[in-house]
């Protein structure tokens, strides 16, 4: 009996290491292993930290404006109070801009310093060959610095988000609502989305330029262009196109149209929409309506699901302008050489 008791122990303490060396296997896997050293070195870095600073004194800045005009909001006539705690994030008096446009604006700037140098970087120091010499795959190296900086931007944007919800419950005293906290997380996923994309479009130019002087200049390139330049580029089509002063009704509605979709091709103007859709209940149509369709409304304050089906096609083309940067970065990858010179 005694025999039996102490095999059966053994059996026990052998289970009991596979197991840990089978969870230890887990841990280490290689693609974990390059998530933790990449999300490491975002957040040690010097340039993470100034632009979260930067960042976030902006976010404050415009939650300080938006609890010092929330009482003029409050006492206006004829203002609807059932989604007062969403103003935190779009109010503004002018002096400075609401949370949401400091989002739309350094946002970009984000993705674009976390991946501007995310490959380039790494073959000229030469230890993109030294990784690839391990036995791991190709695409483990470039998925990992994708989800590493993912990561970072969700923890820091649900973060900022989080901490104007609660300041502003500790100042006016009022928490939201489901609906409004729903309102709010989605917007929270919708800005992470935004900010992917510049991320998979800088990955994608330091892939395809050796030097991180030259991705970083073509990252912001891109950026002011499609900040500054697009909408001069929009400004002169609808000049030329514009329709005569004896045009109908539906030739102006087409016509509207026409410029809106033009408009619709920047990524910043698809996270407008769709941000200040979701922060914004009173909001029926993105799009230029007929005088039956505005006789036809029903006024009145939308539900979330309604609110996430207006904006839907934005959402769509956000999803499907990263989904294109992600895999011409990856097809750009899997092809080049990253033998060191």
């Amino acid at each position: 009996m005694k025999f039996i008791t102490v095999i059966s122990k053994e059996m026990q303490i052998m289970n009991k290491m596979r197991i840990r060396s089978q969870q230890e296997k887990k841990l280490t896997h290689p693609f974990l292993v390059i998530v933790n050293k990449e999300i490491s070195d975002h957040i040690n870095s010097w340039r993470f930290i100034i632009l979260i600073v930067i960042i976030g004194l902006t976010c404050f800045g415009s939650l300080y404006t938006a609890l010092t005009n929330i009482g003029k909001v409050v006492e206006t006539p004829g203002h609807n109070n059932s989604f007062l705690f969403l103003n935190l994030f779009t109010l503004s008096d002018g002096t400075m801009p609401s949370f949401v446009v400091f989002i739309s604006f350094l946002g970009p700037l984000l993705g674009i310093s976390l991946g501007f140098d995310a490959i380039n970087s790494e073959q000229n120091r030469g230890t993109l060959s030294r990784i690839m010499a391990q036995p791991i795959h190709r695409d483990y190296l470039l998925n990992a610095k994708f989800l590493a900086a993912l990561v970072v931007i969700s923890i820091m944007f649900f973060a900022l988000g989080f901490l104007v919800m609660g300041f502003g419950i500790l100042t006016i005293g009022i928490p939201p609502t489901p609906e409004e906290f729903l309102r709010v997380v989605f917007f929270i996923l919708v800005s992470i989305l935004y900010v992917a994309f510049w991320l998979n479009l800088s990955i994608l130019l330091s892939i395809q330029f050796r030097q991180t002087a030259t991705s970083a200049l073509a990252c912001i390139a891109a950026w002011l262009f499609f900040t500054v330049f697009f909408h001069l580029i929009v400004n002169l089509i609808s000049k030329a196109n514009m329709p005569a002063e004896t045009a109908s009704a539906q030739q102006i509605i087409d016509y509207q149209k026409f410029v809106l979709n033009l408009l619709r091709i920047e990524p910043g103007r698809l996270y407008n929409e769709a941000t200040t859709t979701l922060l914004m209940p009173t909001i029926h149509s993105l799009g230029p309506l007929s005088m039956e369709q505005i006789h036809g409304a029903i006024p009145g304050l939308l539900p979330l699901g309604q609110s996430i089906m207006l904006v839907w096609p934005q959402l769509t083309g956000l999803i499907a302008a990263t989904t294109i940067c992600f895999g011409l970065s990856y097809f750009s990858f899997m092809k080049k050489e990253i033998r060191s010179r």
